[in-house]
């Protein structure tokens, strides 16, 4: 099982579970990707995560075509 595949069952199960719990979907994937960060401050350079995030907001966008792809 690759990282990614991991982290999407981890992610599933821990919705399922915060849903059992009473817990909106939105504000669990809130809580969780803040920790997330939080985690990842305590092993990274925060200007390099900060790059990554910005990285991963600015392309949400699926339909977006973007300047760095070729036609």
């Amino acid at each position: 099982m690759s990282v990614h595949s991991w982290a999407r069952s981890t992610v599933q199960r821990d919705l399922h579970d915060a849903q059992e719990q009473g817990h909106e979907p939105v504000m669990a994937l809130r809580a969780l990707l803040s920790e997330v960060v939080q985690q990842s401050r305590a092993l990274r350079d925060t200007q390099e995560l900060a790059h990554e995030l910005q990285f991963l907001a600015d392309n949400l966008d699926d339909d977006r075509d973007y300047a760095f792809m070729r036609p």
